[in-house]
């Protein structure tokens, strides 16, 4: 065995047995003694979520006392807030419809943006509660939904003077990441912060401690850019996001159809998606199976949702070598995979697209539709079909018209079981994605990742040629790690 592989070994064993002591010990030290002043679902969750455990330790540098006082103090205050049980309708509708707190758009690094526009915030005792269940609301809906990955506060505070500012109100948003969402701070964006404020944040890096005070970014319309892109900027930061908050609905993920759905929208599209629908009929994916079949549009329009007939007729003999994902995400609906994250390549590595095999594992025919943040950007094939019990869908990811990939972008697979007499044509999904009540859809978000200095061999199986027909699903896995190794480039 390898150093890399030993040392890769303990580092596992080790992260395992202090998941092990800090549940052992909080459930002994902790939960016997206040089990009153805990949410019940907190301590079962505890036990279950490897990940949430993780993030505490981590936060404390894997010091065990430590994490089991940040996880007492953040436990009571779950069950004092009701985090919970937060919904939309545990909010004041006009602290909704203010649009002072909301998530929207990516930074440079991908991260989710929490955008805290000051202007809309009056220091009044009264409403502190509701304001800080709304901070409360969206970290723990985003949490929920992403699972560890870290958001950037944007604190906006153009045109806010110090009626604007409180103190106890940044305090707790500061408390929230330190104490109650370990790990989910990339960074805070001080945008625009006038000089009478100066002597408030010097008070604020003290909250922060001297290991995160590094992540406090002072911005203005000159520099705002080093850490957010144009396309995510509103006009007044000198961006070109011609977002504007309104409510009702929530301000959500941004997910919109993909091209392959609505279809391009300027006559010059025309051309190039000919060429685009062409080379599918050449450069196609290869099959693991005959239910796992790469799905493509009729050649003659776009513009529609493919029929699963239509997915079938075309399959082409001729198989192009592909990166097929290795890492699985288990929903109770499918089996999503890769499980985080898409892998494009870059211009050198020869191969843009990127592939998502979503695999049914119940009974029933499950429809699905695939949504993106930058639909402007992508053809998704099929994004909007259905999957039979026991069966895969392969579904090819490609930019469009030479657009470039981005770490910012997002793609969302929604899915949901259909009733066995229910049809699964175009018609169909569309009136059944209308009336599929909220919760009964199953969610999972897929974030994008460029390669950009890895042979192209890491990637695809160029060198390799061999007889797909021949080989076994687990042929192709076994023979593509095999690949991986002998590269000398892996994907991060």
């Amino acid at each position: 065995m390898s150093t890399t592989a030993t040392i890769a070994e303990y580092q596992a064993q080790n992260k395992a047995r202090l998941i092990s002591e800090v549940r052992r010990r909080f459930e002994a030290e902790y939960v016997t003694d206040k089990s009153d002043k805990y949410d019940s679902r907190d301590v079962e969750r505890l036990q279950q979520d490897d990940n949430w455990v993780e993030s505490y330790l981590a936060w404390r540098h894997n010091v065990i006392d430590e994490t089991l006082k940040m996880l007492d103090e953040s436990f009571q205050w779950r069950k004092e807030m009701a985090v919970n049980d937060l919904t939309e309708a545990s909010i004041p509708r006009w602290l909704l419809e203010i649009g002072g707190i909301y998530l929207h758009g990516y930074d440079k690094e991908g991260n989710k943006l929490f955008w805290i526009r000051v202007k809309y915030h009056i220091k009044d005792h009264k409403t502190m509660l509701d304001k800080k269940k709304l901070i409360a609301f969206w970290l723990e809906r985003y949490a929920k939904r992403e699972n560890g990955k870290p958001v950037t506060v944007m604190f906006d505070l153009s045109e806010t003077g110090l009626n604007n500012i409180d103190m106890d109100f940044v305090r707790f948003i500061i408390n929230c990441f330190k104490v109650y969402y370990p790990k989910y701070l990339s960074k805070i964006v001080i945008f625009d912060m006038p000089w009478i404020m100066n002597a408030a944040f010097k008070i604020v890096k003290t909250w922060l401690g001297p290991e995160a005070v590094s992540l406090l970014k002072f911005t203005s319309k000159n520099d705002i850019q080093d850490y957010v892109s144009v396309e995510y900027l509103p006009p007044h930061m000198g961006g070109t996001d011609p977002f504007k908050y309104s409510y009702p609905p929530l301000v959500d993920d941004d997910f919109q159809t993909p091209l392959c759905e609505n279809g391009p929208i300027a006559s010059e599209d025309e051309a190039s998606s000919k060429e685009d629908i062409e080379s599918d009929g050449k450069d196609t994916l290869e099959t693991i199976s005959n239910e796992e079949q790469t799905t493509l549009p009729k050649k003659g329009n776009i513009m529609e949702p493919t029929s699963k007939a239509d997915e079938n007729e075309k399959v082409d003999s001729k198989m192009k070598t592909f990166k097929k994902p290795l890492s699985v995400f288990k929903g109770p609906l499918l089996h999503i995979s890769p499980a985080e994250e898409l892998y494009f390549g870059s211009t050198d590595s020869g191969e843009k697209k990127a592939l998502i095999v979503l695999t049914n594992v119940t009974k029933n025919i499950v429809a699905f539709k695939v949504r993106t943040t930058a639909p402007e950007k992508y053809r998704v094939k099929p994004s909007n079909s259905s999957c039979d019990p026991g069966a895969s869908v392969d579904i090819v990811v490609s930019p469009h018209g030479g657009l470039t990939v981005s770490a910012q972008d997002r793609f969302l697979v929604m899915a949901a079981e259909m009733e066995q007499t229910s049809g699964t044509g175009p018609a169909e999904l569309t009136q059944f994605w209308k009336e599929v009540p909220r919760n009964k859809v199953m969610e999972h978000r897929l974030r994008c990742h460029i390669v950009e200095s890895c042979k192209p061999s890491s990637l695809t199986w160029k060198d390799h040629a061999f007889n797909m027909s021949d080989k076994t699903s687990g042929d192709l896995c076994h023979q593509f790690a095999t690949s991986r190794r002998e590269s000398d480039c892996n994907p991060p």
